[in-house]
């Protein structure tokens, strides 16, 4: 096992990693254990009580997020004509068809998320195997493959963020930068929570929220306690 530096040691030390927190808490100590030099993401995980392997458990979705992602988020959009142009002026990074696809053929990935009409959509799955494993692949059931180009990119480039229950049952998401301070990450962590408890499958028996953690990009994380949820959600 990989062992952990000098500075993480340290704050790992002056924390009780056994104890379960209120989100508010959490959070402020998520943040003073930050040491990076860097602006760190503040990332949650929530364990859910799905069985990922059931098509009517599957936790999917997107969050607009109200104080953003504090990153600077690159789209490309795959449209043509009047849409390609509506997507320049929406915010897009790139936006363009075959000459794109073609480009990303070639190994060219300097982006972070993608938007496409339908109608481009025959061209784009050719690119497939490239955007799929890197969680780039547009998603009608994410709102991303859709004429209305323009209002995802600005809600993109606004803060929303995509996620799924990964195989082990858990999401995992970016809710902020360390920047951006603890009552607007609040804000954030709550917009999120309330997405997944909103998402909820009706299959879904027993506990749904097992485990919360926040952490820093280099910091430990840290639990919170469940039955807090209602309270942030008030």
């Amino acid at each position: 096992m990989a062992t952990r530096g000098k500075k993480y040691q340290k704050v790992r030390e002056g924390l009780d990693l056994s104890r379960k927190y209120d989100f508010s808490e959490a959070v402020n100590l998520a943040l003073q254990c930050s040491f990076a030099r860097f602006d760190e993401s503040v990332d949650m995980a929530v364990r859910l009580g799905v069985d990922p392997r059931r098509a009517d458990q599957m936790v999917r979705g997107t969050v607009l997020l109200p104080n953003g992602t504090g990153k600077t988020v690159r789209v490309l959009a795959f449209a043509k004509g009047e849409k390609e142009k509506e997507a320049l002026d929406a915010g897009a990074d790139y936006a363009g068809s075959e000459e794109l696809i073609e480009k990303i053929k070639g190994g060219w990935l300097e982006f972070d998320k993608t938007v496409a009409t339908p109608d481009m959509m025959g061209a784009v799955g050719k690119i497939g195997k490239i955007l799929g494993p890197r969680g780039l692949m547009p998603n009608a059931k994410l709102g991303t493959v859709t004429f209305e180009v323009a209002k995802v990119i600005k809600e993109i480039k606004a803060g929303k963020i995509e996620f799924r229950v990964e195989k082990s049952g858990v999401v995992h998401a970016p809710v902020g930068r360390v920047s951006l301070g603890a009552e607007k990450l609040l804000q954030n962590i709550a917009s999120f929570m309330d997405t997944i408890v909103r998402l909820k499958p009706a299959s879904s028996k027993g506990i749904y929220l097992k485990s919360i953690a926040v952490s820093t990009t280099m910091g430990p994380g840290i639990k919170i306690d469940p039955a807090h949820v209602k309270g942030l959600l008030s």
